[in-house]
């Protein structure tokens, strides 16, 4: 040991002071001075570079720089964004947070990007985060909202309020561990909930995988509430990438899973099952051995699966994938070409299209009607890997349906039997009480054809890759084969069967191939949503209406210059709608105007073009606004340097039910942009709301009830997930009991400023005696004072949504309720508080 009485001792060491360095000091004052400089000048890259410089090189100046610096560094991210640069943009928010790692603002506009990149579940970790920093952070609270709505679904909540199922999967589940199946893999474990099953069933070895980071953290956290953290090994990845020995330590003997969509495949359970027989599970059980050792054969839950459909008719299933009007604001659209919802069934895989959507057919607004009885349309077993690996190369199966009512074919539903083992099953049946809704598949090309009794429909079934495909071909009808991709007049004379003329059948098929090639080339891709809008006689007829009142007030004002064919003496309107809309065309066609769209997909702007070519509409009355701005953000702005806009025309409302993100800055910008006498369309949006009972709305809004799930103790961590606001609504379907009339909730006023207010109280009367789960709400959107569209209507392409309340609040008829009512951004909060109005006993 060496001899420390050696070392001379000391008491506590003053610190030195650190030695000042001129060249260094210098260094950071002229780079400060520099980003400044550059910061004034716009140059926000270099600004960017020269605070980076300083910051690091002086940390004390980060209080002092903090404001500059975020605003530095969301410019420039947006520059980087305009240009494409999304791996330059990611690397400043990196180098922005190893300085300010706590700064809630840098956090959530990371999230915001990571967002519409399509990362959700990064995203959703820095709301978190920047929630965690900073509760009552609106900015972050709306978004953390936003994303939760994506990377925990609704079904999430409904499957663990599903008692029946989940009673059903721990049975099954149980009954394999007790017959030797004792090490066990849950693929897309979710919230962990089915290998705690085969945890308590008695398994000895348990692993999960979760692709989801926001998943897996969660089952992480569950795992270790229920004592199990030690006993069952989570892993975040893809089950398609696990291997034996590197990921798990065995092959195991039993795989639990439910990776199953509406359509039953599209979560991809088929190829993620072929890869566990191939390299995670022990070989099946062969023969009929009794005796066999069941630990040393495989097998999956579930074991296998019975695919049913039905055709059926569905005005609002059919106005979301076709057009079904000849006119949208007294403009023919006959010249459009095809226009298509993104789901259209095809034997052949096309990547652009969905192959199915999904509905619960028991909340269809309008209903349906079933023109078939359900038909079998596919059997599969997990358990034989051979009939797996051959899906994909079947044959495709022709089936021919009997029609039992007349109707028009507007799609197939598909439902399935799960079969978790020999004794029991789940169905997501329409008319079953499930947490299940049922795949879609659209018919595109029947306008006006109706199936009658004594038709027979020809359905074929494929799977060529691994996704159920179901496409109706054609029609049996009097011993004639009505093909359903042909025009109605083809499809009225239909044709034979056998055709006896070869020449003549080549001749026919010439002419489809042709038909065919030209639908290609006008073919044009349209959301759902959009479609629907299309649809809508009523907001394109209110539209036109209240242009044509403002054209006219504003002609009014300059009669001398009505005729003129100086394009400078044109009222300018700019429609900054989302998506595809015709109301710049219907704006030009009112004649004196000169339009201009923000559509900006290629293909959407050509059916514009020739739909104003086809109604007579001046080519240069129609301009694409962003053709001729550097990127979005450009796109409120004035028109040239003399003029003004005439209207602004705001897209307001989201498809789900929510009011746009940033509506008021926009309207605001707008406001500054028109000319005297010049209007936003809309001009206000007024917030109606009713109070209701419903039980549909708490249970898929969070796990309910005290008692534990299974046994497990999940509900506190999913329900971190709750978001107050339920979107995609639809109020005229809900199971409920309403409570109140329908009541003004709110309104926002787009071109007065001064008339806006952020909170509002409101008195509503209870109309019968209940418990208050949520509020629905909707809007009326008025585009002048008198003409008005409202989003609860029946052919609205918007959905409703709802505040649905943390603590239900017991009301009696003629009590009043009084509502705070806050609105922040786009985000709806409300508050309930009884005034009780005294009992008989009472009084």
């Amino acid at each position: 040991m060496p001899n420390t009485s050696a070392r001379p001792k000391h008491g506590r060491r003053t610190r030195r002071r650190r030695r000042e360095d001129p060249a260094r000091n210098e260094l950071v004052s002229s780079s400060l001075e520099s980003a400044q400089q550059c910061l004034f000048n716009q140059d926000y890259g270099t600004a960017f570079v020269h605070y980076l410089l300083v910051l690091n090189l002086a940390p004390m100046f980060k209080d002092f720089a903090r404001e500059s610096f975020r605003f530095t560094l969301f410019k420039w991210t947006e520059e980087l964004d305009s240009v494409g640069r999304i791996q330059d943009l990611f690397d400043c928010y990196e180098q922005a947070l190893e300085l300010f790692p706590a700064d809630e603002v840098i956090l959530n506009s990371m999230g915001e990007h990571l967002f519409r990149m399509g990362f959700r579940d990064e995203a959703a970790g820095h709301f978190h985060k920047a929630l965690k920093l900073r509760p009552d952070y609106p900015e972050a609270r709306e978004n953390f909202y936003r994303v939760a709505n994506w990377l925990v679904e609704r079904w999430h909540f409904l499957m663990l309020n599903d008692h029946g199922r989940n009673r059903k999967y721990q049975q099954a589940i149980q009954k394999a561990v007790q017959s030797g199946c004792n090490t066990v893999l849950d693929i897309g474990t979710g919230t962990g909930i089915l290998g705690m099953c085969a945890k308590k069933a008695g398994a000895a070895d348990v692993y999960a995988c979760e692709l989801s980071k926001t998943m897996y953290e969660l089952a992480c956290e569950v795992v270790k509430a229920n004592g199990m953290d030690g006993s069952i090994k989570i892993l975040h990845m893809k089950s398609l990438d696990m291997e034996v020995p590197k990921d798990i330590p065995q092959r195991v003997s039993l795989v639990v899973t439910e990776t199953v969509d509406a359509g039953l495949f599209g979560e991809g359970i088929i190829e993620s099952v072929v890869h566990a027989w191939h390299h995670l599970l022990l070989p099946p059980q062969r023969g009929e051995n009794e005796f066999q050792d069941q630990s040393a054969t495989g097998r999956v839950i579930p074991a296998g699966a019975t695919v049913f459909g039905m055709a059926l008719e569905s005005i609002e299933i059919r106005r979301h994938h076709r057009i079904c009007v000849s006119e949208v604001g007294n403009l023919s659209i006959a010249a459009a070409g095809e226009l298509r919802s993104p789901v259209s069934c095809s034997p052949e895989p096309d990547d652009s299209m969905e192959p199915y959507t999904t509905e619960r057919l028991s909340r269809v607004p309008g209903g349906y009607k079933a023109l078939t009885e359900p038909f079998t349309a596919l059997d599969i077993d997990f358990n034989n890997v051979q009939e797996l690996e051959g899906l994909s190369s079947r044959e495709v199966q022709q089936i021919r349906l009997p029609v039992t009512r007349e109707g028009e074919l507007d799609a197939l539903a598909v439902w399935f039997q799960l079969h978790l083992d020999e004794e029991s099953s789940l169905s997501t049946g329409p008319q079953e009480d499930t947490c299940w809704e049922q795949a879609i598949y659209p018919v595109h090309s029947t306008d006006g054809f109706v199936l009658k009794p004594q038709d027979e429909l020809i359905v074929e079934v494929s799977c060529k890759d691994a996704f159920l495909r179901l496409c109706s071909v054609a029609v049996l009808r009097d011993g004639r084969e009505i093909h359903l991709d042909k025009s109605p007049k083809e499809q009225d004379s239909g044709n034979p069967v056998s055709n006896p003329n070869p020449e003549a059948e080549l001749c026919s098929a010439l002419a489809s191939l042709q038909t065919d090639q030209i639908q290609t080339k006008d073919f044009c891709m349209l959301e759902c949503c959009e479609m629907a809008l299309l649809n809508n006689r009523d907001y394109h007829q209110s539209f036109s209406s209240a242009l044509a009142k403002l054209i006219q007030q504003l002609r009014a004002t300059c009669p001398d210059k009505e005729d003129s064919a100086d394009l400078s003496d044109l009222l300018y309107v700019l429609d900054v709608s989302e998506g595809f809309s015709l109301l710049s065309l219907i704006a030009a066609a009112h004649g004196h105007v000169k339009a201009y769209s923000s559509m900006e997909k290629k293909k959407q702007q050509e059916v514009l073009k020739r739909l104003a070519r086809s109604n007579n509409v001046p080519e240069k009355h129609l301009e694409f606004w962003l053709n001729h701005t550097e990127d979005e953000h450009g796109m409120l702005k004035r028109p040239s340097r003399e003029k003004l806009w005439s209207a602004i025309m705001l897209d307001c409302v989201e498809t789900c039910g929510l009011i746009r993100q940033k509506l008021m800055e926009k309207a605001s910008l707008a406001r500054c942009l028109l000319e005297d006498g010049g209007s936003i369309f809309p001009v206000k949006i007024v917030v109606h709301g009713v109070l209701v009972e419903s039980d549909t709305l708490l249970l898929e809004s969070a796990v309910q009830g005290q008692e534990a799930t299974l046994g497990f103790n999940i509900a506190p961590f999913i329900n971190q997930f709750t978001v107050p606001v339920h979107v995609f609504l639809d109020f005229s379907t809900l199971e409920c009991k309403r409570l109140s009339e329908f009541v003004e909730l709110f309104v926002l006023d787009l071109m007065d400023s001064t008339a806006n207010y952020t909170e509002r109280e409101v008195k509503v009367q209870a109309t019968s005696a209940g418990r208050i789960t949520a509020i629905p709400f909707w809007y009326h959107i008025y585009l002048d004072q008198e003409i008005s569209v409202s989003t609860l209507s029946h052919n609205s392409h918007w959905k409703q949504a709802a505040v649905v309340l943390q603590q239900p609040v017991e009301v009696r008829a003629g009590d009043w309720v009084r509502l705070a009512v806050k609105l922040h951004k786009s985000a709806m909060s409300i508050a309930a508080h009884v005034e009780r109005t005294p009992g008989p006993m009472e009084q």
